[in-house]
C-alpha cells in the first residue's frame, strides 16, 4: 500500500520551471531514493511535500489524505518529519534541547517531551552529548542531530535531504545502518535524497532520479545506476556503484 503518491507535481520561480509533471510513490515500510543533479528540483520536491511551498499543479497524498496546501505544522502533525539539507541547530541551545523543540511538535507536554527526546537521543548515540551546546558538535554528530530533531517528531514517513554529506566512508556506514535498523524494526517509511551512491545503493529498494525538474528513471537500484539516460545526465559512464 502506498503511504505517499505525488502526481503530476509542478513548480515554476519566476518562470523557471523547477519542477515540471513529477508522479511517483512511496509503499508504506520502503526507503526510496531521489537523486539527481544539482538543480534538478529534489529539494524543491521535499519543500512542496513539507509543506513549505505550494504546487503550482499536482496533487500530495499522504495515507490516503490530500496534503498540498497544508502549512509545515499541519504536514508535521500528520506524521511527515523532514530534515535539511543545510544543518542548522539552534546552537546556543544543548543538544537534547533541540531535540525537545522537535518533540514538542507531537507531545502533550514539556515534560512527556523531555522524555522522548532523551530515548531518541540514546537510539541515535547522541545521549552523552545531550548538555553540549549544539554548536560545539562535530559536523557527524551535527548531522544526527539534524536527524534526532527529525524522528522526535514521532514520524510515520522521514524525509532525508542529504544527511550523508560530507561524511567519511565509515560515518556513512554507520548511518546506512542506523536507518537500516529504523526501518526494519521500527517501520518506519524513509524518502531520502542523497548524493552518496554508496549510501543509495545499500539503502534504497526504489530509486528515482530527477533530470532539469522531470522524472527521467524510476525503479530498482541495479537497473537504474545502468540507465543510458541516468548514465549521460547524472552517473557518467566510468560511474562505480
Amino acid at each position: 500500500m502506498d503511504l505517499l503518491q505525488v502526481t503530476a507535481l509542478s513548480k515554476s520561480f519566476r518562470g523557471v520551471r523547477a519542477v515540471t509533471s513529477a508522479s511517483f510513490s512511496v509503499e508504506q515500510g520502503a526507503i526510496v531514493a531521489l537523486i539527481g543533479p544539482n538543480g534538478a528540483g529534489k529539494t524543491t520536491i521535499f519543500n512542496m511535500l513539507a509543506g513549505v511551498l505550494t504546487p503550482d499543479a499536482g496533487q500530495i497524498h499522504y495515507a490516503g489524505q490530500a496534503i498540498h496546501g497544508l502549512r509545515p505544522d499541519q504536514v508535521c502533525a500528520a506524521g511527515i518529519g523532514r530534515t535539511f539539507q543545510i544543518v542548522k541547530p539552534f546552537a546556543g541551545l544543548s543538544v537534547l534541547d533541540n531535540v525537545i523543540v522537535g518533540a514538542l511538535a507531537r507531545s502533550a507536554g514539556v515534560g512527556e517531551a523531555r522524555r522522548h527526546a532523551l530515548r531518541v537521543l540514546e537510539r541515535i548515540g547522541l545521549e552523552a552529548r545531550r548538555d553540549m551546546p549544539a554548536a560545539a558538535l562535530t559536523l557527524p554528530d551535527r548531522k544526527r542531530l539534524e536527524v534526532a530533531r527529525a524522528l522526535a517528531t514521532r514520524p510515520r514517513l522521514l524525509l532525508l535531504d542529504e544527511v550523508m554529506a560530507g561524511l567519511r566512508p565509515t560515518e556513512t556506514d554507520q548511518m546506512v545502518a542506523f536507518f537500516r535498523d529504523l526501518n526494519r524494526s521500527d517501520g518506519l517509511t524513509i524518502l531520502l535524497i542523497e548524493h552518496v551512491m554508496r549510501a543509495v545503493m545499500a539503502l534504497a529498494q526504489r530509486v528515482v532520479v530527477l533530470h532539469h525538474g522531470e522524472i527521467i528513471a524510476n525503479g530498482a537500484p541495479e537497473d537504474v545506476v545502468r540507465d543510458p539516460a541516468v548514465l549521460e545526465s547524472y552517473l557518467g559512464e566510468d560511474a562505480e556503484v
